[in-house]
């Protein structure tokens, strides 16, 4: 005989609609604790199951979100992830997961069969200063929470970290470390983390009373090791040669290391290096890596509240800025002499 909810307040002696709200994580919080406890037991001893087709039908929603991630290979990504699927689990929710590969034709093919999947909203981490698509989600008012990255224009909300605040402790490091020539190597400048990272390490360059024809800025086309060491190469053939460098993002530091090492060069002895995002693993390298920190689990968190709110009501958009901060590790070092 299949359980019913009737069933379950009957024996713990509530109403149902109490039953179907403590039940319910996403407003358990409305009930006395004492009696989500009773309804919970008697849900248990019951063997009751909830349906949670039956209930999306009722409300009209799936209670699934589609998250887009540009590069799931990309380390930074999983603890956000993690971050996410928490947060939604915990409501009752299911993240449906897609890796874009950076590919813009296959975006609009995934947005297309989540939507057709009845996705109730998006999380969305592949943004471009300039989304067409994006632009097109906000005229048809779907709920959509950016993640890590913007648009020029965003019209929908977001959650994002203090990128400049991170850019100028990174070279206040540096400048108080002696260095004088610093380069920026450069993340793509159609995303807003590589303009706003670029922008940043110009502003810190002056705020530091430091000369900008010693800081030169190295563009990179991707966030890769690859990209890393092919603007690295280029750092090192400058004369006179920087002492340091502010990579795009901690993948790009590992392909400045690897520049060093096809020359012979030593970290930090030859030229300091900096990362940003602590993606793992950094802390556990023969040369542990000096980056600046994003709060990645919570970056994910986040953006599924804020996306759960936006559901219930919120207006958007709500704009959410999270902190970052220098971790200094062996990767940075006093400046040597002047060449």
């Amino acid at each position: 005989m299949t359980v019913t909810l009737a069933d379950v307040a009957r024996k713990a002696r509530v109403h149902p609609g109490t039953a179907s709200k403590a039940l319910n994580p996403a407003t358990r919080h409305r009930v006395a604790a004492d009696t989500v406890r009773r309804i919970v037991r008697a849900a248990e001893s019951l063997g009751y199951e909830p349906n949670s087709l039956a209930r999306g039908l009722r409300t009209q929603r799936s209670r699934t979100i589609g998250v887009l991630i540009p590069d799931l290979a990309n380390p930074l990504f999983p603890p956000i992830v993690r971050g996410i699927e928490q947060v939604l689990g915990a409501a009752d929710h299911l993240a449906l997961l897609t890796d874009t590969d950076n590919d813009p034709d296959r975006e609009e093919r995934l947005v297309a069969m989540l939507q057709g999947r009845r996705s109730d909203g998006f999380i969305v981490a592949t943004a471009r200063r300039e989304h067409p698509l994006l632009d097109r989600l906000a005229d048809a008012n779907t709920p959509l929470v950016l993640l890590n990255r913007i648009t020029d224009r965003p019209r929908h909300s977001s959650v994002t970290c203090d990128d400049a605040a991170g850019v100028l402790d990174a070279v206040r490091h540096l400048a108080e470390l002696g260095h004088r020539r610093i380069a920026h190597l450069a993340g793509p400048q159609e995303l807003s983390t590589g303009h706003l990272r670029h922008r940043a390490f110009l502003d810190a360059v002056d705020q530091l009373g430091l000369d900008r024809r010693d800081c030169p800025v190295l563009p990179g086309t991707t966030y890769s090791t690859g990209a890393g060491r092919s603007a690295a190469r280029a750092a090192l053939a400058l004369s006179p040669r920087p002492t340091a460098v502010l990579a795009g993002n901690d993948l790009m530091a590992l392909g400045v290391l690897d520049a060093l090492t096809e020359t012979g060069l030593n970290c930090p002895r030859d030229l300091s290096v900096i990362g940003f995002n602590d993606m793992p693993m950094l802390d556990r390298m023969a040369t542990p890596l000096t980056t600046i920190r994003t709060p990645q689990h919570e970056i994910g968190a986040e953006a599924a509240r804020l996306i759960l709110r936006i559901l219930d009501g919120l207006p958007e958009p709500l704009h959410i800025r999270l902190t970052c901060r220098l971790v200094v590790r062996a990767s940075t070092a006093a400046a040597g002499q002047p060449e």
